[in-house]
């Protein structure tokens, strides 16, 4: 099949070598636009004796200063950087091409994708049956074969249904192999609990695909980091796995004009502090910045982190950080049980257990199915008021 279509879009991808980098479905709905620094509208550190180096194999690369404009930029939501992001690499490399249920002329299902059939062309924009397991097999089989696919899931949890194809086939092959592939495949989609979409639409999948060899992942949390992380995945030659949460989509941002791309194995420093690092990702990390302005208050000055990366993490942010606070407080989504909060645990106290002067605190979802009621869904996510007591706790 990826045969197939190599040779049936051939016009229209060329073999230019790419650089690489080291359910509103069917009805309109009226949005709330949140923006960064918490304000919304309608609409569609000095190191103490402790601080010395870092233990080597725990130092990824030191994060890169955050870009800025020299004409002010421009606002747009979450999905809209990523649309963006995607735009310029299709347009910059031929080989770029979309495959996914509804993301063709309808645009996908938070219209990620939209207008872009138009732009380029049903080859390159390829709707496909409701298949997963086998447009993600074809997916892969085209970045085999030259393509640079970026495979859309209508939901994460339904990539379930792909997990053969992304365990055997996509983190593999590049091994099994011995190096004659490469699999510069992105697959992307919405996660996360919602408001009310019920368990199986409330999936977060990372616990699922971290231990998955040759996998890379990364989570973005706000329209700047949405547009740089995607256009990176998408230049990578490792396949990477963007995670976006559903309730992220219309988050608004003012993002630099120029062209810029991220590390995928960077974190971002949010907040600089002294007390406590508390590191987060995704939407808990709206959570975090809510319960940071009230420790702030109440005399704490934590030091928030997103790490952003999910696989591998950057250990020499987070590293230095602890040096500094010896105190962690992790703040996540994920199931308690294996989820990423459970693997950052085991990696801090490999390489900085010295440092800590606490034992980590870990704040997971809980491990049931995510009930639809609403006020039972909240009760099953870390809120801000949690993140609070936990901080007060650790500090005493």
């Amino acid at each position: 099949m990826a045969a197939t279509l190599q040779s049936i879009g051939a016009p229209f991808f060329s073999t230019t070598k790419s650089l690489s980098s080291n359910k509103f479905h069917g009805r309109k709905v009226g949005c709330l636009v949140v923006r960064s620094d918490f304000r919304s509208n309608h609409g569609s550190v000095p190191e103490n004796s402790r601080g010395v180096n870092l233990v080597a194999n725990a130092v990824a690369t030191p994060a890169a200063p955050v870009a800025s404009s020299k004409t002010g930029g421009h606002e747009v939501l979450l999905f809209e950087a990523l649309r963006e992001g995607l735009d310029e690499e299709m347009q910059r490399d031929s080989r770029v091409c979309v495959m996914g249920e509804d993301v063709g002329h309808y645009g996908g299902s938070y219209k990620v994708t939209r207008g872009l059939a138009t732009k380029y062309g049903d080859f390159r924009v390829l709707d496909t049956p409701i298949a997963e397991n086998s447009f993600t097999g074809m997916g892969i089989g085209a970045a085999m074969t030259g393509l640079r696919p970026v495979i859309e899931g209508m939901n994460m949890g339904f990539l379930l249904l792909a997990f053969n194809q992304i365990s055997n086939n996509c983190g593999m092959l590049h091994y099994t192999s011995g190096g004659q592939f490469t699999i510069p495949v992105v697959i992307r989609g919405p996660g996360g609990v919602g408001r009310q979409l019920g368990a199986e639409h409330s999936q977060r999948l990372e616990s699922y695909f971290q231990s998955i060899p040759g996998i890379q992942m990364v989570a973005c949390s706000t329209p700047y980091n949405a547009k740089g992380l995607m256009k990176a995945a998408i230049r990578s030659e490792n396949p990477v796995i963007l995670f976006e949460h559903v309730l992220l989509y219309n988050l608004k941002e003012r993002i630099p004009d120029e062209e810029y791309v991220l590390s995928l194995e960077e974190a971002e420093m949010v907040r600089p502090g002294e007390h406590v690092t508390i590191l987060t990702y995704s939407r808990m990390r709206y959570h975090v910045m809510q319960a940071a302005k009230t420790l702030v208050n109440k005399g704490y000055d934590p030091e928030v982190i997103d790490i952003r990366s999910l696989k591998p993490f950057d250990l020499h942010t987070i590293g230095n950080s602890v040096k500094k606070t010896h105190r962690v407080v992790i703040v996540e989504e994920c199931m308690r049980t294996g989820g990423i909060g459970a693997s950052l645990t085991a990696a801090i106290n490999e390489n900085f257990h010295d440092y800590l002067d606490a034992p980590i605190v870990c704040l997971s979802s809980q491990d049931v199915p995510t009930p639809y009621a609403g006020t039972l869904e909240e009760w099953t996510v870390v809120q801000p008021a949690q993140i609070v007591t936990a901080v007060e706790q650790l500090c005493k």
